[in-house]
């Protein structure tokens, strides 16, 4: 009897795990499994493909999913991903979001025409935008918006989002406004009449030096060629001869707008672009007759921000020996995109070709690596020194290209420049790069502005006239340091006197856009500027 217990007591654990080990394998064949049941929603004689499974997937989620499932936003999201897998720039825009993305390209928008920033939890007007409804009606710089209809405004913790809602709407619609003016005890009432506002992509066209004209493109819009052609006309009618354009941080946009402005510069034939893609034809853009600028010397400023449109208008005129590219190596995006749009306002812009420069050039940059190491590319740049040494950049002797003067020039990563000019960190202190990056310098300049502008609008007629006579002396100079200091920078004596002519030369040129616009800035700005003065430099003066 004791061994027959001693039996037991041996073998019962290994009784209970052969009856759990029984059950689970019982448990998995009886209990109903919805994944076993998967043909009672899709049964098996049904066409199956990936577009099938994908809806289907979606269908079982919404189903059967424990938690309420918000079907538009994993949609959305699936889409996203998805479009994620094929290249960095395929793309989907939810309809909300749509306006916003597509506004800078149809280089125009609707609303009341004002440039605005949130200043002490108040709209304060920057500048009415020219010849736009608020401009015609007498709105001025500085006046602060504090009603919009029957919705306050002022002192309710707006933002920027909020407020763009509020003033954006469709032409010919009706929008009140109350505003306070600076030295005014009264308030304005003002019944605006919506608009077509101008997004304007040339900057700054004014003759730099003798007959050297100057201007700024800051993305190629369905309106840049016709800007870019109003403001050359205007430019040889001063006496302009020789011409920079300035891309340098312009991301791209409309492919036409960059080819029809080589087209100006190139003469009759020439070749500008041409794309190819896997369910694209090869299509080649030529220059036409008659360009505006074939008798004018060009010079084209690119940086590693430089993209896409702006490539192609320094790549054609680079492997035509039309010009000189000066700067750095630009981003390397030589993807075209297609936009299709869905009818419930939403779009997807997505990669259909590549494009290729004159010489037969890909300068689009590697993708393998993922998005993340895609878009971290630039910053490696900055770690690995290329924007500092042009020795640093090394390119296979596959990715040479000859241009017919047999002039070497690159592919496979963005447009090599002929005169490489390195970042100035001249005097540069991190004191001065957190007085730009917090925005304090910015801040200032415009209270400053803002609380003088009376005075110096009326002693400075013209942004030329303030860059010449207007002095930030040690007053204004030590006013910036205490602001500074109140908001919450520690002051490094040391760094501050390293820094302080370039500390001066921002808050100058800072107040100066503040007064008259962008122009103001970078007819400031450019005197100091390397690049630009290395650009003026190249011309061959006769």
């Amino acid at each position: 009897m004791k061994k027959n217990k001693t039996i037991i007591f041996i073998f019962l654990p290994l009784i209970i795990l052969g009856s759990v080990v029984v059950g689970i394998i019982l448990g998995g064949v009886l209990t109903p499994s919805n994944i076993n049941n998967q043909n009672i929603l899709f049964p098996q004689n049904k066409k199956f493909n990936t577009a099938t499974k994908l809806n289907e997937i979606l269908n079982f989620i919404e189903d059967m999913y424990v938690d309420t499932v918000d079907e538009k936003k994993l949609t959305e999201s699936s889409i996203s991903s998805m479009l994620s897998e094929l290249d960095p720039h395929s793309y989907y825009i939810p309809a909300q979001d749509f306006d916003g993305m597509n506004d800078p390209i149809e280089g125009s928008f609707e609303g009341i025409g004002v440039e605005f920033r949130i200043k002490d939890d108040t709209v304060m007007i920057i500048s009415p935008i020219a010849n736009g409804p608020s401009e015609k009606l007498g709105i001025k710089a500085g006046d602060r918006i504090i009603n919009v209809g029957e919705v306050r405004i002022a002192g309710v913790g707006i933002t920027n989002d909020s407020i763009i809602k509020l003033l954006k709407g469709p032409r010919g619609t009706k929008v009140d406004v109350d505003i306070v003016r600076p030295g005014y005890k009264k308030k304005f009432h003002y019944t605006i009449t919506r608009d077509q506002i101008p997004i304007t992509s040339v900057d700054a066209p004014y003759l730099i030096k003798d007959k050297i004209g100057y201007l700024r493109i800051t993305r190629f819009s369905k309106t840049t060629y016709q800007e870019f052609y109003n403001a050359t006309v205007k430019l040889k009618k001063k006496g302009m001869n020789q011409l920079i354009i300035d891309l340098r941080g312009n991301g791209g946009g409309v492919l036409s707008a960059a080819t029809d402005i080589a087209d100006e510069i190139l003469s009759k034939n020439k070749m500008i672009v041409y794309t190819h893609g896997r369910s694209r034809s090869r299509e080649e853009i030529y220059a036409t007759a008659n360009g505006m600028l074939e008798d004018i010397e060009v010079v084209i400023i690119i940086n590693e921000n430089s993209a896409s449109a702006s490539e192609i208008l320094a790549g054609a005129v680079q492997d035509n020996d039309r010009g000189t590219i000066i700067g750095r190596r630009s981003f390397g995006k030589g993807l075209v995109q297609e936009q299709v749009m869905w009818p419930d306002g939403s779009a997807l812009r997505l990669t259909v070709a590549r494009y290729y420069t004159p010489t037969g050039r890909c300068i689009q940059k590697s993708y393998e690596g993922g998005l993340e190491e895609y878009h971290a590319e630039s910053y490696n740049r900055y770690e690995n020194g290329e924007l500092l040494s042009v020795d640093s950049i090394n390119f296979p002797d596959s990715l040479k290209y000859y241009t017919p003067e047999g002039k070497l020039v690159y592919g496979g990563g963005g447009i090599m420049p002929d005169v490489f000019v390195p970042i100035d960190t001249t005097d540069g202190t991190p004191y001065l790069y957190e007085l730009r990056y917090r925005g304090i310098l910015h801040e200032f300049a415009l209270n400053f502005a803002d609380s003088k502008r009376k005075i110096l609008m009326g002693k400075y007629k013209s942004a030329v006239n303030f860059k010449n006579k207007f002095k930030v002396n040690n007053d204004i100079f030590n006013s910036l340091i205490k602001y500074a200091e109140q908001s919450g920078m520690e002051r490094d004596l040391e760094q501050i006197i390293t820094s302080k002519e370039l500390i001066k030369r921002g808050l100058k040129a800072a107040i100066s856009r503040n007064l008259f616009n962008d122009f103001g800035y970078y007819v400031i700005v450019n005197d100091y500027d390397n690049t630009v003065q290395k650009a003026i430099e190249s011309f061959n003066f006769k």
